[in-house]
């Protein structure tokens, strides 16, 4: 289990990461981009990422990793099931959510 502490904190760890918010959703950014949400009300976590990193971790970590419904979720945005979810996999999922909108010269 990954708690909302543990997915901000592990967030925040990443080179010029930092935290926003829109309407109830704390996000994370880096250059402007968001690269991960936290929804405190219902412990909603989402990751950015492209349909195939998605399609890899549902894969590799089942049970830790759906899309989000609709269209958002068919661009790769994906929801991290944080009752489900160890760190070191949220870590290497994010990282991967990170470098897709992360600067070259910060990788």
């Amino acid at each position: 289990m990954v708690t909302q502490a543990e997915f901000r904190d592990l967030a925040l760890s990443f080179p010029e990461s930092q935290q926003s918010g829109h309407f109830d959703v704390m996000d994370f950014r880096v250059a402007r981009k968001i690269f991960a949400t936290l929804r405190e009300a219902d412990s909603r976590a989402v990751l950015k990422l492209s349909p195939d990193e998605q399609q890899l971790l549902m894969q590799t970590a089942p049970g830790m990793f759906e899309p989000v419904k609709g269209a958002w979720g068919l661009k790769g945005w994906t929801r991290v099931l944080l009752d489900r979810a160890d760190a070191p996999t949220v870590r290497h999922a994010m990282a991967m959510a990170w470098k897709s909108v992360a600067p070259k010269k910060l990788w």
